[in-house]
């Protein structure tokens, strides 16, 4: 059964129609990179550029004079590795935790079978129905004032980590996951011995890396590029993240000190995406198929 295209095999066996193909894909190609890339150079060039000359009107594609001591500026001036820091801890600590506790949650929900289990599931997948913003006061009351022990969490990394784990969107994701390995690799590792724990640390989640892989990158992002929530927690400047305190130092900073601040914030996330791609497409389209 032949699959039908905008472009006939007839058209694409002449030499004409091979070119104008090759053209447009081409074109599109390098149209849909500059959408992309675009933005990018332009942050990136913004630094290198005199004050004078980011507020210039039309502005310039290219720096007439470049000058790095923008980005040496924002080091210095902005305090950027405490805050960088203060972002890798936070993130590295819900990473960890949504790994630990959403996995395990997942396991138990698709393979060992609770009772109630559907509509526990249910009604964790019914919070993704509630805004965000709708949960910011109930969860800073919460860590303001941790139940049962009345501990206070504000100004603590806790206060990021502990609402972390409350992730709706990847603990399905890793159960959706775990429905497609087959029971018969379970019942094997029954077989030869192994316990529930056993079973999830030696077969479920070396099987699950691509998934593994996608929450993490999911987990990260989230934490590094939130605002609202750190602000609200953080009323310490040293213990702020990056995000907030790009914000908080912008008032008296030129404007090319802030533009080289965001490039440098941004290079983690960049460099985790451009080392980890062949993970993420593996893990996205690792869903889509029976096991």
């Amino acid at each position: 059964m032949s699959t039908r295209t905008l472009v006939s095999p007839a058209a694409m066996a002449r030499p004409r129609g091979k070119a104008v193909y090759w053209t447009v894909f081409a074109g599109v190609v390098v149209l849909f990179a500059l959408a992309f890339l675009f933005p990018v150079y332009w942050m990136v060039t913004g630094a290198a550029k005199s004050p004078d000359e980011v507020a210039r009107t039309p502005p310039t594609l290219v720096p007439s004079h470049w000058r790095l001591s923008g980005y040496t500026d924002a080091w210095e001036l902005m305090q950027l590795p405490t805050h960088l820091w203060n972002t890798v801890v936070q993130a590295a600590g819900a990473w960890l935790f949504q790994l630990v506790f959403c996995t395990a949650a997942a396991y138990a929900l698709s393979k060992l079978k609770p009772a109630f289990g559907k509509v526990i599931l249910g009604a964790i997948l019914a919070t993704l129905m509630v805004p965000a913003q709708a949960l910011v006061v109930p969860k800073y009351l919460t860590v303001a004032d941790l139940p049962l022990i009345h501990t206070n969490l504000l100004n603590d990394p806790l206060a990021i980590w502990l609402p972390a784990v409350a992730n709706a969107f990847n603990l399905y994701l890793l159960k959706r996951f775990f429905d497609q390995i087959p029971r018969d690799v379970l019942e094997a590792a029954e077989i030869d011995g192994a316990g529930r724990l056993r079973t999830l640390w030696s077969v479920v989640l070396p099987m699950s890396r691509p998934v593994l892989g996608v929450v993490s990158i999911f987990a990260l992002v989230a934490v590094w590029q939130d605002f609202l929530w750190p602000l609200m927690v953080f009323s310490d400047p040293d213990k702020q993240p990056i995000s907030v305190a790009l914000v908080q130092l912008s008032q008296n900073i030129q404007l090319t000190v802030l533009i080289a601040a965001m490039v440098i914030a941004s290079i983690p996330m960049v460099a985790l995406f451009l080392v980890f791609q062949r993970h993420i497409i593996a893990g996205i389209s690792a869903g889509s198929t029976k096991g």
